[in-house]
Parts: structure tokens; sequence; C-alpha cells
């Protein structure tokens, strides 16, 4: 009886693992499509990725892209832009991303993200620090 409580105990573990590297990949592909979108100067596109709460802050397309061009210009525009350490947490993903500005500076962005009702993640926050600068 032990035996069996613990292989369905394992089987149930070990199928999470991958529903839970899916949701840093879907994250990460939500972060990488407004990196994109950012890149084209796509305002509606990239407020797309941006969840309800950053939505009352900046309740324009216009108005969200200018508040990333002049407070975000590593993430707006960059020479690379490379996923790092990921973190989930209820349903919520924090992702590490190393920036290279287009001055050749490192910069460290933490990226959160909240799974919305439909199943899909919004970009909840972005703090972008000059890499190697205390927190």
């Amino acid at each position: 009886m032990r035996i069996a409580a613990l292989l369905v105990f394992l089987s149930i573990a070990c199928s999470s693992i991958p529903a839970r590297a899916d949701d840093v990949a879907t994250a990460q592909g939500v972060i990488r499509a407004q990196e994109q979108a950012f890149g084209h100067d796509d305002a509606t596109a990239a407020y797309s990725y941006a969840a309800p709460t950053i939505k009352q802050l900046f309740p324009a397309a216009d108005i969200f892209m200018s508040m990333v061009q002049n407070g975000y210009a590593p993430v707006y525009r960059h020479r690379s832009f490379e996923f790092g350490e990921s973190k989930i947490e209820g349903s919520s993903v924090a992702q590490r991303v190393h920036i290279i500005d287009a001055n050749g500076e490192a910069w460290e962005a933490l990226y959160t993200l909240e799974q919305q009702a439909d199943g899909s993640y919004k970009i909840t926050g972005c703090s972008l620090l000059r890499a190697g600068q205390a927190v």
C-alpha cells in the first residue's frame, strides 16, 4: 500500500514539472513578443502584453510606449536581450533578463508576470538596474 501511494505521489509530482517549465517558456514568450514589438515601434502590440494593473497606470498604448522609451531605454533599444534565472510562485513568474543597451552598458531587468483568468500571462512589472548595481 505504501509503495502504491509513493508511486502515485511521484507520478503527480513528476507530471507537474513539465507544466511548470511550460509556464516559464510561456512567460518568456510574452516578454520576447513585447521586446520585439518595442523593436518595431508597435505600441499596440507591446501594450497588449501589459497586465490590467499596468493598463490602469498607463491608459493608452501611446502613453505606455512613451513611458518605456523614456524610463526603460535599455528595454526599448538594446544590442542583446538574454533570459537568465526564473522563479515561479503560485500563478506568478519572475524572470531575469540580461541586457546590453545600445551604448554597450550591461543591465539586469526583473520582469514579473501574472497568470490571468484566461490562462495567459501578462507583464505586471519590470525593474531595471545597471549590472552590478546594488538593489
